[in-house]
């Protein structure tokens, strides 16, 4: 016996923004209830950056700041803002593993919006950021970091780290809908986000690198979001840094979001 999908004239599927928040809702818990089942999809954002913290800090600490704890103020955020890239490697991943499914296809017989599983694959990550930037400044705390100010600056910087996150991941969501097999998603993302993060200021200060090294680094948006956190946790001027990151932030959605949608679309 053989399965028809059902499709829907578009002029009757529910596209107001109530209806695609509600949608992209119940699609992000979809999402959260499939990580609680998979723990150990858990460990890129969990024991990955407390290994990347240690050896980092009692390898490079004393090399490039004189100790420990003067690199934590340098290490924290630079961590925070490599492991959001790398976390975004998962969402291109599982959406590529639920097209090969089918479970789009499903998807597209439900009278909801198109953006929504999109929307709701990003939304059910937001959980594992936050346990990624609480696991971060927890074992900085161990290892003696300290956020020197207020409580807002530093809620602050926790929500902003989140937005560039969330839209940062609709770049690994279109190599998702693209590419080919899982495999290929992790190796194009990869090769994509280490650059970005080693030349960047994650580890070292933008100065210490060559001239043309140094204007990429500046330029990069990994290191705005970084100087954002180290200003907003540890003190300084944090309004620029913090301008960039949003603008960078608005950047993603605008150019990556469209073409997901739009391969999405095409795929299902």
């Amino acid at each position: 016996m053989s399965t028809q999908s059902v499709t829907h004239d578009v002029s009757t599927i529910p596209s107001g923004p109530f209806d695609v928040i509600r949608h992209s809702a119940v699609l992000a818990r979809r999402s959260l209830v499939k990580t609680m089942r998979t723990p150990e999809g858990l460990i890129d954002v969990t024991l990955s950056p407390i290994l990347f913290t240690v050896l980092f800090a009692f390898i490079f600490g004393g090399a490039i700041s004189g100790s420990t704890d003067e690199y934590l103020l340098l290490l924290i955020p630079g961590i925070i803002g490599q492991n959001i890239a790398f976390a975004s490697v998962g969402i291109g991943i599982q959406l590529n593993a639920d097209m090969e499914k089918g479970i789009f296809d499903r998807f597209r017989s439900l009278p909801i919006s198109r953006i929504s599983p999109l929307l709701g694959a990003a939304l059910g990550d937001i959980v594992r950021y936050v346990l990624l930037i609480t696991i971060m400044v927890g074992t900085g705390y161990v290892l003696g970091y300290r956020v020197t100010t207020s409580v807002p600056e530093f809620l602050g910087g926790c929500l902003l780290a989140i937005v560039f996150a969330l839209c940062l991941a609709w770049a690994p969501m279109l190599v998702g809908l693209l590419a080919r097999s899982q495999r290929a998603v992790q190796g194009i993302v990869f090769m994509t986000l280490f650059p970005l993060t080693f030349a960047s200021n994650a580890f070292v200060p933008t100065e210490t690198l060559p001239d043309w090294l140094a204007a990429f680094a500046d330029a990069n948006p990994l290191s705005h979001l970084i100087e954002s956190l180290r200003a907003l946790w540890s003190g300084g001027d944090w309004a620029s840094p913090v301008a960039w990151t949003l603008g960078w932030s608005a950047a993603f959605v605008l150019v990556f979001a469209p073409l997901a949608i739009r391969a999405y679309n095409r795929k299902s």
